[in-house]
């Protein structure tokens, strides 16, 4: 409810004004933040067991009344709507092929106090959208914000590279000293915007949240994997450009 909260109590509190008149139907923040959820889970294709793609730009198409009030507060509003819509991908699994755009547009065929909402899937470019003329649009929220990083021992190690090799082997990029580790035990990839674990051929086999790893397995924020003795903890921290969250590899 955290995201929630602010966008009811902190945004909606200062739009209520722009977005209503006197008893006129009005659009309310909660209600865009609810529809875009249930947009997600409309939208939402099942890929593969266990991987599911969410759309991640979306269109608020707005009456020319509300389109009008909604360019004062566009960009503050949808921001945090963008939060909104990266916190239930990531509380329902979803994945994302690139970076989440809201935007508000004017539509005439709407009417006042009313509004819908189109979304598509965009692969990430790595350059900037095209503005749309007078439309607030909010800045994009790159996943790749999104470090993902290891809990091991109490020791944190931010995963910098494409891949890192967890082992026993002082060869390995992180060492593990755990008798029941192998040399090269198990390796962490990232390519195309998902974590996977692939066993590397271990003696004792590798394990994501009790499951044996057969091949490969996608990491999600809070995974545990299991290597001998030793248990760490995947994580996916949010944190500010240019900084590092902590620890090496």
């Amino acid at each position: 409810m955290g995201l929630l909260d602010r966008v009811e109590r902190g945004i909606e509190k200062a739009v209520r004004g722009v977005f209503s008149t006197g008893s006129r139907a009005k659009v309310e923040p909660v209600e865009i933040a609810s529809r875009l959820r249930r947009e997600l889970d409309n939208k939402s294709l099942t890929i593969t067991a266990g991987r599911t793609l969410a759309p991640n730009v979306f269109d608020v198409l707005l009456s020319v009344e509300d389109f009008g009030r909604a360019q004062e507060w566009g960009t503050p509003l949808a921001e945090e709507l963008c939060d909104v819509v990266i916190q239930h991908v990531r509380s329902q699994g979803y994945t994302l092929q690139g970076p989440v755009r809201i935007s508000f547009r004017q539509d005439e065929t709407q009417r006042e106090g009313h509004f819908e909402i189109s979304s598509s899937t965009e692969k990430g470019t790595g350059g900037a959208a095209a503005p749309r003329a007078n439309v607030p649009a909010a800045p994009r929220r790159e996943p790749s914000r999104m470090q993902p990083v290891l809990d091991i021992g109490g020791q944190r190690y931010s995963l910098n590279a494409s891949s890192v090799v967890l082992g026993r082997s002082s060869e390995a990029d992180i060492l593990v000293e755990d008798t029941g580790v192998s040399r090269k035990h198990l390796e962490i990839r990232s390519e195309g915007g998902f974590v996977r674990a692939v066993d590397l051929g271990s003696t004792n086999g590798s394990y994501v949240n009790g499951v044996k790893v057969d091949g490969s397995t996608e990491l999600v924020d809070g995974s545990t994997i299991t290597m001998g003795r030793t248990k760490i903890i995947f994580r996916l921290l949010t944190v500010p450009p240019g900084s590092n969250p902590g620890g090496r590899a």
